[in-house]
């Protein structure tokens, strides 16, 4: 674990120390901390914990919800007109306040309850710790003691207000609910190679939203009828994806790798079998909020803000994507490929383990981009190089729209979604954009 984050905790210090002396003319001036970068870091170092945690997509959308909406209650106060968040989302009472005529470091209060929240919520918590221990050692630094236990302590409360939420949010009795090992009537999902896993959080829409009504708030209908009938809808989805699958075009391919995103794959060669950990669907667009925050040049607030608006959505769209997941059931490209087109056909992506309809990363990746695209406008363009540390591999985009629109298309090039799937999903997906922006009358 210590190899794996000290790059990112060596950027941070190199950052922060870089700017500390910056119009000083003495060691003895206290530093000045670059306080959006902090922010920056700190998602990016529970991003790396997720990952070698592997967590999977729908909890890591939980971790990210939680401590993304923490930071944001810690610091909004930096800004007076900065409303919260939290009490207008289901289910969480009145965040605490500062006190009146006293002085905070909200930057230091955000990071306070960012990972109070986080401890709560990952395994690898003495790594974090370490990180915590350098990051508030420069903030103990540049303030009076006073201010410093001040601000830890409300950071703290915070985090606490937080959590109280998150221990009645349903998760805790997922846990401990049976193994979901899909169904052999005809048309249903079933565990896929090559490792036939269960299913993954089969009970996901049991976790309590935040901006949604309920989980089937925007429920869609039923999939094509599963049929062989080579004239029926389901055929012809099935049909043409294979099709697509056996003229892939390096581009094709290039996409459908780049917005893999699957947090853990088991590669097999021969009887040797290895695995790779790379960063979730949601981690992902995290990613994209923080090159969008650093491009447009956020400050701490804007950039808190908007981790936890797009956090928020990826959650409740995982949570409603998961409920139209298990409702349906429906059978993954790959199984009823082999059992009546070709035996040994494998996607070009190693399928993960939950039914087909609807499409997960599709519905997230909307949800991100109609918020996103709130946030920072239509036709924000940016560089997407937030998993090339996984991948070797960066593209550009013209919007947040064009990325996510991308994303769902990568999934018909990977082999693991049906067309119309993506379309539902990419629906659903802004239809869970759009309530959160509702519920915060921000459209």
């Amino acid at each position: 674990m210590k190899n794996l984050l000290s790059p990112c905790r060596l950027f941070l210090l190199l950052t922060l120390t870089s700017i500390m002396f910056i119009g000083c003319t003495s060691f003895n001036k206290k530093p000045k901390i670059n306080d959006a970068e902090v922010i920056h870091q700190n998602l990016d170092q529970v991003t790396q914990v997720i990952i070698y945690d592997v967590f999977n997509p729908p909890v890591a959308s939980r971790i990210y919800a939680y401590t993304s909406l923490a930071a944001y209650e810690a610091i909004r106060f930096k800004k007076s007109n900065a409303p919260s968040i939290a009490e207008q989302m289901n289910g969480f009472t009145k965040m605490p306040q500062p006190k009146p005529s006293k002085t905070y470091n909200y930057t230091l209060a955000s990071s306070k309850a960012f990972f109070t929240v986080a401890h709560k919520m990952v395994f690898a918590v003495d790594s974090l710790k370490s990180y915590e221990d350098s990051l508030f050692s420069l903030f103990k630094e540049s303030m009076d003691d006073s201010t410093y236990q001040r601000s830890v302590a409300f950071g703290e409360a915070v985090g606490n207000a937080i959590l109280e939420r998150a221990d009645k949010d349903n998760y805790a009795i997922t846990r401990s609910m049976p193994k979901y090992l899909g169904s052999h009537d005809p048309g249903k999902w079933r565990p896929t190679p090559p490792d036939y896993a269960d299913g993954v959080e089969p009970y996901w829409a049991m976790i309590k939203t935040f901006a949604l009504d309920s989980a089937a708030q925007f429920r869609p209908g039923p999939p094509p009828t599963f049929s062989t009938d080579t004239a029926s809808a389901f055929f012809k989805d099935v049909k043409e994806l294979y099709d697509i699958n056996k003229h892939i075009t390096k581009e094709q391919t290039t996409i459908a790798k780049f917005w893999d995103d699957n947090a853990f794959i088991v590669e097999h060669s021969g009887h040797l079998m290895y695995a790779t950990k790379k960063i979730t669907p949601g981690g992902h667009w995290m990613g994209i909020t923080t090159i969008a925050c650093r491009k447009s040049n956020a400050d701490e607030v804007k950039s808190a803000e908007a981790y936890a608006l797009t956090s928020i959505g990826l959650l409740d769209a995982f949570i409603a994507c998961w409920d139209t997941k298990y409702i349906y059931n429906s059978i993954r490209p790959v199984t009823v490929i082999n059992d009546v087109i070709e035996k040994n056909w494998d996607p070009i992506l190693q399928t993960p383990a939950h039914p087909e309809y609807t499409c997960g990363h599709c519905t997230i990746s909307s949800a991100a981009a109609v918020i996103l695209t709130h946030e920072f406008g239509d036709n924000f363009a940016f560089h997407d190089n937030s998993d090339e540390a996984y991948t070797g591999l960066t593209r550009d985009f013209a919007s947040f729209v064009k990325a996510s629109e991308e994303t769902g298309i990568s999934r018909l090039y990977g082999g693991i979604h049906f067309h119309n799937s993506i379309r539902v999903g990419m629906t659903l997906g802004k239809s869970v954009g759009h309530a959160l922006l509702n519920k915060l009358h921000l459209q």
